[in-house]
């Protein structure tokens, strides 16, 4: 059978998401960020094109490593301001019929039984079509907004991570029974107490004694995504995501780590192919490839390269102000609390490519570190299949120069060549967001979380 491309579409709740700068271009509408209608014809484009999710990027950090403030951020409008994705969902459901939703929340500054609530919530809502990004934070400035001095340890913040999945599988899959509700109007009864457990936990993270407040979900537990590239991110991932988020500018950055993330799932009983990796891209499309650069190069010249350095600065911990923008960007710099994969796929994980700061910016000004198609659909497409192919990716989280131009452009000229070579949907499968790319409304008994159903709480 023929491997099926998917995308999302990938983007912040900001002006600008990884394309600082770009905001201010005549046809961006990325100052109208704050008005739902934008909100809801993105969504429908992204429909339009059979995009499997909408994938919303965010943390409560500002990035101000950068010449040490957030200003050229705050000038850039780069991830800033930045507003709650969990706030749009429910609109943006309301307004479409299969578009899947990834919302991000760190396990570092949530708690299981009140982040587990809104996403049951919100599964309701969207009649099963949330996922959640689980990230665990990364800068010192998101931990001071919670109340920390600075990050917790890289590995530190894994360990609870996977506590906190715990204590949400105990919840979501565990303190109601298939059956609990019965809505009983003759006997005055909605739900059966017989059937509804108290969790009880204490561990080292969270010392929980509850119910879950909301009934079981479509998917109960919502659809896994997971964005942590370290050899720990990628030990959580295999035992938890049902996708994966990794990123890098070439296939020889980014093909190790999957093949190591697919290694890993068979010691967790997990099978590989069962974890689908969406790799960051942005793809720049017109109908002829002249256009196509022409497009990049009136793109460019809108990048605001200090905003470029500050979210670089950002992910890697690492203030680049005052580095030499054309000296190489050295082997194993990086901070241990910092996004650890972001300078490894510009050196280590792609050692024949040599980068300059100055490189940097002309290739992450537009879109991110992932790689930039640009051409015709044919073009594109070609680039697509040959990821595939050989770095083993199942699709890609695609970003943008701005909203709604290069969304559309896939929708109208790429998905229609996809779907011409059979490697992608003519159209949604029926139900879930998970019975959409998995087949089925639950997980399977081989996930972790399988091993929470039914166990009897209250009797803990």
């Amino acid at each position: 059978m023929t491997r099926q491309i998917r995308l999302n579409g990938f983007i912040g709740f900001s002006p600008v998401h990884l394309s600082p700068g770009l905001w201010a271009h005549p046809r961006s509408r990325g100052a109208e960020y704050k008005d739902l209608d934008y909100w809801v014809e993105l969504a429908k484009i992204l429909e339009r094109g059979k995009f499997d999710a909408l994938f919303i990027a965010d943390g409560i950090g500002v990035h101000d490593v950068y010449g040490g403030s957030a200003d050229a951020s705050i000038r850039a409008g780069a991830q800033f301001p930045k507003h709650d994705p969990l706030m749009l969902v429910s609109a943006l459901a309301h307004e479409t019929r299969e578009l899947g939703f990834g919302i991000t929340a760190s396990t570092t500054h949530e708690l299981p039984a009140v982040l587990a609530r809104r996403f049951s919530t919100l599964d309701h809502f969207t009649s099963g079509r949330i996922g959640w990004n689980i990230v665990t934070g990364y800068s010192d400035s998101g931990a001071r907004a919670v109340g920390r001095e600075q990050v917790i340890g890289h590995d530190a913040r894994y360990d609870r991570a996977d506590e906190f999945l715990e204590v949400a599988y105990k919840l979501w899959e565990g303190s109601w029974e298939e059956g609990a509700v019965v809505r009983d109007r003759a006997a005055g009864i909605f739900a059966d107490p017989a059937k509804v457990h108290r969790v009880r936990h204490q561990g080292p993270h969270f010392d929980i004694d509850t119910i879950h407040l909301t009934e079981p979900s479509p998917q109960r537990t919502p659809f896994l995504f997971q964005a942590g590239a370290s050899a720990r991110g990628r030990e959580f991932a295999a035992r938890h995501a049902e996708a994966v988020f990794v990123g890098g500018p070439t296939k020889a950055s980014v093909a190790p780590g999957v093949a190591d993330l697919r290694a890993r799932a068979p010691a967790v009983g997990r099978e590989p192919a069962s974890i689908a990796v969406f790799t960051l891209a942005t793809a720049i499309a017109a109908p002829t490839r002249d256009e196509a650069q022409e497009r990049l190069a009136e793109y460019r010249s809108y990048t605001d390269p200090d905003g470029v350095l500050a979210l670089f600065s950002g992910w890697t911990g690492i203030d680049f102000s005052t580095f030499d923008l054309d000296a190489p960007l050295a082997r194993g710099e990086s901070r241990d609390n910092a996004v650890q994969s972001v300078i490894d796929s510009f050196t280590v994980a792609d050692p024949d490519r040599v980068w300059t700061l100055r490189e940097i910016i002309t290739h992450n000004g537009i879109g991110g570190r992932g790689p930039l198609f640009v051409g015709t659909a044919a073009d594109i497409a070609d680039e697509m299949e040959a990821w595939v192919n050989e770095a083993d990716v199942d699709g890609f989280n695609l970003s943008h120069a701005f909203v709604p131009e290069t969304f559309a452009d896939v929708v109208d000229l790429v998905v229609p060549e996809l779907q011409r070579r059979g490697i992608y949907k003519q159209d949604y499968a029926p139900g879930t967001l998970r019975a959409k790319l998995t087949g089925a409304d639950r997980l399977p008994e081989s996930h972790p979380a399988a091993g929470f159903r039914n166990l009897g709480f209250a009797a803990a």
